[in-house]
């Protein structure tokens, strides 16, 4: 199959907020999106999915258009 990245819109998301006593699913969230300690961004695609588990934790990143 043949790579869509270039033409799939994505999202830089960074965590801002510290995951420590939140729920577990808020922590599976920001595992899933690929967030690993604070201040750290990453570049995901704006899929469904991917829009589902930033809007359930947006409390704690701060999201940009790439």
């Amino acid at each position: 199959m043949a790579d869509n990245t270039a033409t799939t819109r994505q999202v830089r998301v960074k965590l801002v907020k510290s995951i420590n006593g939140r729920s577990a699913r808020h922590k599976a969230c920001v595992t899933g999106l690929g967030l690993r300690r604070m201040h750290h961004s990453v570049v995901v695609a704006d899929t469904p999915e991917n829009r589902g588990m930033i809007n359930k934790v947006s409390y704690l990143l701060q999201v940009e258009e790439v």
